[in-house]
């Protein structure tokens, strides 16, 4: 019921205009007081509503919101027509998937979500998740050669994401191993993977994606890290259901590419936008720190770290990657 009234609420107050309070709870049959309460919930998910007495509820700015249709009808032609869903409000997109496994799900199956009360970043760090300013999406994928198959799949992402940025706004981004799109040298999108099943038997993979698209002032200071968003480098407006419909193709793409030959086929593409490609790079293991020389990544995913002239492969978990000037 509480989310059925807010989603209500978004769809009467998208367009920018005032709504009256009065109305609103004539249309949900609740108070004018619930509708204030309503109100206030969707102000702390940072939808910026201010009230003029007389006239009712206003957003400061008109929403666009995100439309299964809309991103069907803006996938190129030749693109897979994977099955799509979009959520106003939802704990985790990745989580949504995860739960509807293995049997309510289809292959390239997509969640997308105007809000996340539970975003996640890697390592259970929570991913805060404005309403309708950024791009939170998962994708199911049936890994048929077992968990195995899931080597590299962050990377393969990575570049899918920087595929879409660039044939919507034509800006280059950089890639950080294991899971992080940059922009000018700070974060823009994250990455997360998660996994199902046996090594050696069919499994499954949900793959979200954060993409930092307009983030509003009041989210801005809940983010403990250096981070940009997209909307700040370009000059035109981003349709947010075009950029997803260049996602779930790109991504797709990616996929097939990666299911079919691998991720060697990829690599020449990955170190051209390694952001610490050859650098001096430090690695975070729990409490450990290694210090090296970023010289990019082998077929099968790992960080190849070059420490006192010999190099090694470093595979994903629980490591973080810093520069070290």
């Amino acid at each position: 019921m509480v989310k059925a009234v807010r989603e209500h609420l978004i769809k009467a107050l998208a367009n920018g205009g005032f709504v009256s309070g009065q109305e609103l709870g004539n249309q949900l049959d609740i108070s004018r007081t619930a509708i204030s309460k309503h109100i206030k919930a969707l102000m702390s998910m940072g939808l910026d509503i201010y009230s003029v007495t007389g006239k009712g509820y206003k957003l400061s700015q008109p929403l666009s919101l995100l439309s299964a249709n809309k991103i069907f009808s803006a996938l190129p032609k030749n693109s897979i027509m994977p099955e799509v869903e979009v959520h106003s409000l939802i704990d985790s997109t990745n989580s949504y998937l995860m739960r509807r496994l293995p049997n309510q799900v289809t292959q390239g199956q997509v969640c997308l979500a105007e809000y996340q009360s539970a975003g996640r970043g890697r390592r259970g760090r929570q991913w805060i998740s404005p309403f309708g300013s950024q791009i939170y999406l998962s994708m199911y994928w049936y890994l048929e050669q077992g968990l195995s198959a899931a080597m590299g799949l962050s990377l393969v992402t990575a570049l899918a994401v920087s595929d879409a940025i660039y044939s919507v706004t034509n800006i280059q981004v950089q890639l950080k191993w294991p899971n992080d799109v940059y922009l000018g040298g700070v974060k823009l999108a994250g990455i997360l993977i998660d996994l199902e099943g046996q090594a050696l038997e069919p499994s499954h993979s949900v793959i979200g994606i954060g993409l930092n698209l307009s983030i509003p002032q009041q989210a801005a200071q809940q983010i403990d890290q250096k981070w940009t968003d997209l909307q700040s480098h370009c000059a035109s407006k981003i349709d947010r259901n075009i950029l997803s419909a260049q996602l779930i193709h790109h991504l797709l793409k990616r996929l097939q590419q990666h299911q079919n030959n691998g991720l060697a086929v990829m690599l020449d593409e990955w170190h051209a936008r390694d952001f610490y490609l050859n650098k001096r790079v430090k690695l975070l293991t729990g409490e450990k720190e290694t210090r090296g020389i970023c010289r990019g990544v082998n077929n099968q995913g790992a960080l190849m770290l070059e420490v006192d002239g010999q190099v090694k492969p470093i595979y994903g978990g629980e490591v973080s990657l810093r520069g070290d000037e």
